[in-house]
């Protein structure tokens, strides 16, 4: 079984927030803490998967969260064409997630059911729950179901050798990780089951959240997942574009070879 080249491709940065905006029960809570928003790439031989997809300047706007780059553009230095791409992983359908689905015009999605049900049941009833999913992209992942080109999933599921996702829950319903086998060993992609480093290491649940015991819970299978914290990558921290090495361009970094400098805490 050969590994996976993975790599991070930022495409947005919000400066404005503090540590309040993403640790609950934090002392420091008035803080500047900054947030970067990613894409990721799984890469094995001629085969290329993204792991979910960013929004779109129309999603920037309605939000008043400005993108640094189209996730397209973002994507190019790794000679990515949208319209080429066969496989989404969506680890949930969160606007900054799962905004870019129609990007992807020719993707088959994967994704958990639980997410789909989530999204589509009636949770959304909630201001609060919808707050963070835009009706648009759940029709967008639902268009692609009945084009028969969405794969659900219940928990734990192989998507290729040496890759698979593991449904955490907690920030949303059917929020999933994704682990991968590379080399430097196994390699999780936490997404939203930590949006921070700080997060799992300290246990500090992040505001946004469904089920506060599934968030917590998910932190330690983070951990049993990865074969080391330093390959747990969380899918907000600035620190990821700070401790591993550049790749392509500026804006991307390689996962796979692990980080070149000690991550804080790590």
């Amino acid at each position: 079984m050969s590994d996976w080249e993975v790599y991070s491709v930022k495409y947005a940065d919000r400066n404005s927030r503090t540590r309040a905006d993403s640790f609950i029960f934090d002392d420091n809570h008035d803080a500047p803490h900054d947030m970067d928003y990613f894409i990721w790439v799984l890469r094995r031989g001629a085969e290329t998967i993204l792991v979910d997809t960013g929004y779109d300047t129309t999603e920037a706007k309605a939000r008043n969260r400005p993108i640094l780059m189209d996730p397209r553009d973002a994507l190019k230095p790794l000679g990515i064409i949208p319209e080429a791409v066969t496989d989404v992983i969506v680890t949930h359908l969160h606007y900054d997630h799962a905004g870019g689905l129609h990007m992807f015009p020719n993707a088959r999605l994967h994704l958990q059911s639980a997410e789909m049900a989530f999204a589509t049941g009636p949770c959304m009833c909630h201001d609060t729950l919808r707050a963070p999913f835009t009706a648009g992209h759940i029709c967008d992942a639902v268009k692609r179901l009945y084009a028969g080109k969405l794969c659900f999933y219940d928990g734990t599921a192989e998507i290729r050798d040496g890759l698979s996702v593991h449904c955490i829950g907690g920030h949303s319903r059917g929020l999933q990780c994704v682990r991968v086998k590379t080399q430097t060993g196994w390699l999780v992609l936490a997404s939203d089951a930590a949006h921070y480093y700080e997060n799992f290491l300290a246990e500090k649940p992040f505001p946004i959240v469904v089920d506060l015991q599934n968030m917590l819970d998910g932190f330690a299978t983070l951990k049993k997942l990865a074969s080391r914290p330093a390959l747990i990558i969380p899918g907000h921290d600035p620190l990821v574009a700070a401790h591993f090495p550049v790749a392509f361009a500026p804006h991307i970094q390689s996962l796979h070879t692990g980080p070149e400098s000690p991550i804080p805490g790590i």
